[in-house]
């Protein structure tokens, strides 16, 4: 087992700490898009996995295409 997880530690820190409200624009809005509603209270205990998992693959996804855009017009 990984140390961080034996210390409850999450290893998913942002590296730019400012981009959680990006972060969070972004998973309303694909939620919307899949049709997935967001709760306001912050409880997610009522969504399924899978559509959770659905949302953050998307988000991934987004964030690949992204990276790739800039990536591809810094090169020319």
């Amino acid at each position: 087992m990984p140390v961080n997880q034996q210390q409850g530690s999450r290893s998913n820190n942002l590296v730019v700490p400012q981009a959680t409200v990006a972060l969070q624009q972004m998973k309303y809005e694909i939620a919307q898009e899949l049709g997935i509603p967001i709760a306001q209270d912050g409880y997610y205990g009522n969504y399924t996995s899978r559509d959770m998992g659905s949302i953050g693959g998307y988000i991934t996804k987004r964030l690949v295409q992204m990276a790739e855009q800039q990536l591809a017009g810094r090169t020319r």
